[in-house]
């Protein structure tokens, strides 16, 4: 019986004429998770030796996998323990490089025990892996057991996906998860990681997003005129800023709902937005000259929907005089109180004034967009901030806030457990104090509520199905 191939033969040897080296799938979690089991689910074979007994797998062993036309190594770890001595330190090794040599980390956790500790601090450390981590609730055989899965939340690594590796439930929608996750080329070849950072420039029309970019770029790049709707296409220009390098993207000027405009402003608008929506951060550009309009607020509103990070210029500040200076400051307190927390620079595009101003803006808009709170600092907070300021009763009852965590960044989205549903008002009652306590600028926050439902609601809805 030939031996399985190590991970370093695999990865170095089997390349995709198409796509070039195969993307590498890391399988970890504790031991006796149903790991090997998984494994054998993914690639669609009984390949992994599978037994119900704790630490059968000791060594990293790759495999060959394919879903939807898509190839990708899957690799089989031993049980993962952080704090782990002796044998168990080198199976753990082993796992630590397949981390390392990995683009997707699988980490397998046992739902009806639910998380342990050794998950916990597994659960830390790949919070440092900058790679896409799916946390996949295993042993969930059936509807009624999802319930188990949903407190997996308070790991703080994002949706946990229920399956059973031994019965196939939900392996098909966990390969789809998989392919998203999947890089276009493994991380050794993909420079998106350390890449230019995306911004996209938009405003309504001839509010001087084309003459921004040419300042940036110090030439002309794109074409400025005064009549307003000059730029259609969005215009990428990579642009060397404070010794690191930009990818600027000049937009359509958004004159109307896409639904509401017509022929060539109707794709230049859809075209806007996806723009909007492939960029990290975009710079909202405002006439300071003019008072803020509808027009303006829609294009805030479109990037906040879009979820990206915002830095709001205020353009053309040398035609601003004394007066302007003093209705901006309503205005602002005004028409964009519910942005406050994005970063605000007055430039000229024209003069070139405070033009540089604009990268530590950018900066800051995308650190808090990237932010992320641990789980147990994230609980102490929002205990403390219930004790001191409960949610009102209604009803002769209040809901009680039982724990929460941050789903995902970019932009942070956080989950709030609770015994029944909270006030709106409570609700921005929380997300005003997030941002006091913990900043988040230049980034939207999303805040969802999961209500627990009482067993007797629960017990009813599964004796329907």
């Amino acid at each position: 019986m030939s031996a399985e191939p190590a991970l370093d033969d695999f990865s170095n040897a089997d390349t995709d004429t198409d796509t070039g080296p195969v993307p590498i799938v890391a399988v970890v979690g504790r031991p006796n998770v149903g790991k090997s089991t998984l494994v054998n689910r993914l690639i669609g074979r009984r390949q992994a030796v599978v037994e119900d007994v704790p630490g059968v797998t000791r060594d990293r062993i790759a495999y060959d996998a394919q879903w939807n036309g898509r190839k990708f190594t899957v690799v089989d770890t031993g049980g993962w323990e952080p704090d782990a001595v002796g044998r168990a330190a080198a199976i753990a090794a082993q796992a630590e490089q397949a981390i390392a040599a990995s683009d997707v980390i699988v980490l397998v956790v046992d739902a009806t025990v639910g998380a342990t500790d050794v998950d916990d601090a597994a659960a830390r450390v790949l919070h440092r892996a900058a790679k896409p981590v799916i946390l996949v609730a295993n042993k969930v055989d059936s509807v009624r057991a999802e319930a188990d899965a949903t407190q997996l939340w308070s790991m703080g690594l994002g949706e946990p996906h229920p399956i059973s590796a031994l019965h196939g439930r939900g392996s098909g929608d966990l390969l789809d998860i998989i392919l998203d996750a999947l890089p276009e080329l493994p991380s050794v070849d993909d420079d998106t990681e350390g890449g230019p950072r995306r911004v996209a420039l938009v405003g309504k029309p001839n509010v001087g997003k084309s003459s921004l970019l040419n300042r940036l770029a110090g030439e002309d790049r794109v074409v400025v005129d005064s009549v307003a709707g000059t730029t259609v296409d969005p215009v990428d220009s990579l642009i060397e800023l404070g010794g690191e390098t930009w990818q600027f993207v000049d937009t359509a000027g958004l004159r109307k709902r896409v639904k509401q405009a017509s022929g060539t402003e109707y794709y230049a608008s859809l075209r806007t937005q996806s723009a909007v929506e492939a960029a990290e951060v975009a710079v909202v550009l405002l006439d300071a000259s003019e008072p803020i309009s509808e027009q303006d607020q829609r294009v805030i509103t479109q990037v906040v929907e879009s979820g990206r990070a915002l830095v709001i210029a205020f353009n053309k500040w040398d035609l601003v005089d004394e007066d302007r200076r003093f209705q901006i400051s309503r205005e602002i307190d005004r028409d964009l109180r519910r942005v406050q927390w994005a970063p605000r620079v007055n430039i000229s595009a024209a003069t070139g004034r405070s033009v540089a101003k604009l990268t530590p803006f950018l900066h800051t808009a995308l650190e808090g967009w990237e932010q992320r709170v641990p789980t147990g600092e994230l609980n102490q907070w929002v205990a403390a901030l219930v004790a001191a300021h409960p949610h009102p009763i209604r009803g002769g009852k209040a809901p009680k806030v039982l724990f929460m965590t941050q789903a995902s960044v970019r932009p942070p989205k956080f989950v709030v457990f609770t015994s029944g549903q909270l006030d709106p008002q409570y609700l921005r009652y929380i997300e005003r104090r997030l941002r006091e306590d913990f900043g988040f600028a230049g980034s939207p926050i999303v805040l969802s509520v999961k209500a627990r439902e009482k067993r007797g609601k629960r017990s009813a809805k599964a004796g329907k199905r």
